[in-house]
């Protein structure tokens, strides 16, 4: 293997990190406009064009009726995920909303591990996502719903993650991707329409949710999936745990979301417990990024 094979993956998995949480700032953009149902139908719209055009999954893609079923089964999984999240962020910082979803593919990696320091993460989770829950009021309180839609972005990611790995096993990871991302368009396409109407098919919004859906979706699933061929699964989960430091620095730059001191400390421990999680965990899926 060349220096450039052992070298580019690593990169490329944090531009991946970085377009994602670049797509989600952009999408808050929109929520005023059009809100956070009609910003998910576009990104989910945009993102399946692009990634069945890429994968091109009428070749090789599922042969039996059960492989079709798992793959719808994922893509509603995909959209119900990304609708949910975008609702989160219309209510909450990105930052926060990013570690409170992260409880989902946590809970995942330490059920798929039987080693004690395990505990350890479990703790340092609970303590982090102790310190975001809305049991208090004052600065930094935040909204209960937005706090309730993360939680349930967390459940759909961890679920996510479980069917994915399913999906991977009997089709090829970026043509299952593609036709998931096409099942998820089928209600939430419906969806955004009924809140945002014709307002849709605005030539900028269109503009603004295609820079979405290619951020968010075509760049780091395509970087990702290549990068998984030439590094460890650990090693790609490690560096996935930056994710809501990376958001919440992506938020402070574009949308100037500041964030307490104790929002910081809560957002650190959530990376600690998943970093940690993932150097004990078995097996990273091949559908790590979810929004």
């Amino acid at each position: 293997m060349s220096v450039n094979a052992k070298t580019w993956p690593i990169p490329a998995v944090l531009i991946a990190i970085v377009s994602v949480q670049i797509g989600a700032s952009l999408a808050k953009h929109l929520f005023p406009m059009i809100g956070a149902e009609g910003t998910t139908a576009l990104r989910q719209a945009f993102s399946a064009i692009i990634l069945v055009a890429l994968f091109q999954p009428w070749r090789g893609g599922p042969k039996t009726r059960a492989d079709w079923g798992l793959v719808a089964l994922y893509g509603g999984l995909l959209g119900t995920m990304n609708l949910v999240f975008y609702m989160s962020v219309q209510r909450l910082p990105l930052g926060i909303a990013v570690a409170i979803e992260f409880a989902g593919p946590l809970t995942v990696a330490i059920l798929g591990s039987r080693r004690w320091l395990d505990t350890v993460w479990v703790a340092f989770a609970i303590a982090g996502l102790a310190i975001l829950l809305p049991f208090h009021g004052g600065a930094g309180a935040l909204d209960p719903l937005g706090v309730l839609y993360a939680s349930i972005a967390g459940v759909c990611w961890g679920l996510y993650i479980i069917v994915g790995q399913k999906v991977s096993d009997r089709v090829h990871a970026g043509k299952a991707v593609a036709i998931g991302m096409a099942f998820s368009m089928l209600f939430t396409v419906p969806i955004g329409f009924a809140h945002a109407g014709i307002q849709l098919f605005d030539p900028q919004i269109l503009l603004w949710g295609l820079g979405v859906a290619i951020l968010s979706g075509a760049i780091p699933y395509t970087l990702e999936m290549l990068a998984l061929k030439h590094i460890p699964a650990k090693t790609f989960g490690l560096m996935m745990s930056l994710e809501p430091a990376a958001a919440a620095l992506a938020a402070l730059v574009l949308l100037s979301e500041w964030l307490t001191g104790p929002q910081w400390l809560a957002i650190g421990l959530v990376i600690v417990a998943s970093a940690g999680s993932s150097l004990t965990s078995k097996r990273v899926s091949m559908t790590e990024t979810p929004n």
